[in-house]
């Protein structure tokens, strides 16, 4: 009987032992999930940032662009007034 409940005692502690690793590793499989998941939401702001910047960008393209074709309308009108100019008798 004696032999039977060492062995118990022994299983028993066993159990202990690996609950108790179980715990800790569970314990720091959850800190790295929540390190992961702080690093996953500040790059869902940094995309967030990025996208708007890149929004910006191409905003600031296309009135880029307008200006840039009005600039070039007017300077072909001021090539067309010169050629006049020029071909108009003194």
């Amino acid at each position: 009987m004696e032999v039977q409940l060492s062995r118990l005692e022994s299983i028993v502690q066993q159990i202990g032992e690996a609950v108790l690793a179980t715990t800790e590793t569970v314990d720091r499989l959850a800190n790295r999930v929540d390190a992961l998941a702080d690093q996953v939401q500040q790059q869902g702001y940094q995309i967030f940032a990025l996208s708007d910047a890149v929004q910006t960008l191409a905003e600031n393209q296309d009135g880029a662009l307008e200006r840039l074709a009005q600039l070039t309308e007017a300077l072909q009108r001021l090539v067309t007034t010169i050629e006049e100019t020029d071909e108009s008798p003194s």
